[in-house]
């Protein structure tokens, strides 16, 4: 029997790609700035799986997802010619930690927490996942991320850590992700797997994770049809 649900969070339950891009653009109408502000959040986000797939083959020493953004941050401002200072580049690096849920997403959440335990599992920071939940109000029961376990998904110590912690055996704990390769990984560990697919994450003219590539043990549109098959 299903007793917790663990969430991955960018792109499954929260709408990174047009919440960043809103900042980038009211940041480029305040300082009046001419700035592909879609080439640059793209170039930002490719610094993330690079960055986190360094440190799972041991090539880097444990590093936050914070610090690789703000590091990538750093070069694209020199890289656009764009000047800000020190508080700035703090605050647009912390736009991670204020991202939009999906539409269906805190409605769904609420059905779900009445009756399982609900968490990320997420490659965020443990803080940024905190700071996130209190800026978007995900009503998580805990929070878990690959900080706890010092490396990141698809490294099986990040599944491993989450059943640890909540003290379940792995076939009471589904993974929800609208990625499979996340699936995949966290059924290699014996968790249930729901998808949940979220056709813009990419923006128009998404090609990946339109669709299940394996039989999930849950495939639903969105969140309110989850709450539905696990029966809230």
């Amino acid at each position: 029997m299903i007793r917790a649900l663990t969430f991955d969070t960018y792109g499954t339950v929260v709408d990174w790609r047009t919440s960043v891009l809103d900042e980038l653009r009211a940041l480029a109408d305040r300082k009046s700035l001419t700035l592909d502000c879609v080439a640059f959040l793209d170039e930002w986000k490719a610094a993330y799986r690079p960055g986190m797939d360094r440190v799972n083959r041991g090539e880097s020493r444990w590093t936050t997802v914070d610090a690789m953004y703000r590091t990538r941050l750093e070069e694209l401002l020199a890289k656009y010619g764009v000047t800000l200072a020190t508080d700035e580049i703090d605050a647009l690096t912390r736009v991670w930690w204020r991202l939009r849920p999906w539409p269906d997403a805190l409605a769904g959440l609420r059905r779900l927490k009445q009756r399982y335990i609900l968490s990320p599992l997420s490659n965020a920071s443990f803080i940024g996942m905190v700071e996130l939940a209190r800026s978007a109000g995900l009503p998580w029961d805990c929070v878990i991320t690959a900080e706890n376990a010092r490396c990141y998904n698809p490294r099986p110590e990040v599944y491993q850590t989450a059943i640890a912690l909540l003290g379940l055996a792995p076939a009471e704990i589904m993974m929800v992700a609208a990625h499979n390769y996340d699936l995949a990984a966290a059924r290699a560990e014996g968790m249930m797997t729901a998808f949940v697919p979220r056709a813009l994450e990419y923006g128009l003219g998404q090609t990946t994770d339109l669709a299940p590539t394996q039989a999930w043990d849950v495939v639903a549109a969105d969140f309110g049809e989850l709450a539905v098959r696990l029966g809230c």
